[in-house]
């Protein structure tokens, strides 16, 4: 079993000490999946929401999400961002499919960037979607893969 690195020795939390790191380019990319109605999909695909472009709005929630990562996560580091780009597909009928990418070029990773951006951006859908469809899901949160650092690459098996 690895040693937990947020652990200090007296078992207690910690911020991990990354001054001793190398600043290299890494990247990120998680997903989520959004399960509606397929009325709800429809509508959204369409723009015919009252509260207006739900895509739009999830983009830009997302987006600024990855930005407050740090101060919504008690042991992320706030890290310079070098560029958030969100991406919505379909699955079927009833699925929509948010997918992030985060980079920057720092002493440590942007993992939590990427999954709090699609995490804010599905539960944006959610929240516009609501008054329609209160059954809506969100479901498979996790990170695609990952570039850059001591760990090394990450692909998730299957992609």
């Amino acid at each position: 079993m690895e040693k937990l690195t947020h652990i200090n020795e007296q078992g207690r939390a910690k911020m991990v000490d990354v001054s001793g790191k190398p600043v290299t380019r890494r990247v990120a990319v998680a997903r989520a999946r959004v399960c509606m109605k397929p009325e709800t999909l429809s509508r959204i695909r369409q723009g015919n929401m009252e509260k207006g472009d739900v895509l739009a709005v999830a983009q830009v929630a997302g987006i600024m999400a990855a930005k407050k990562t740090s101060e919504l996560i008690p042991m992320c580091h706030p890290i310079p961002l070098r560029g958030v780009d969100l991406r919505f597909s379909e699955e079927g009928d009833s699925t929509l499919v948010i997918e992030a990418e985060v980079k920057t070029d720092s002493v440590t990773g942007v993992e939590m960037e990427a999954l709090t951006a699609v995490s804010v951006a599905a539960l944006t859908v959610y929240d516009m979607c609501k008054a329609i469809d209160k059954e809506i899901t969100v479901e498979q949160t996790c990170l695609i893969r990952k570039t850059g650092g001591k760990s090394g690459d990450f692909i998730r098996k299957g992609e």
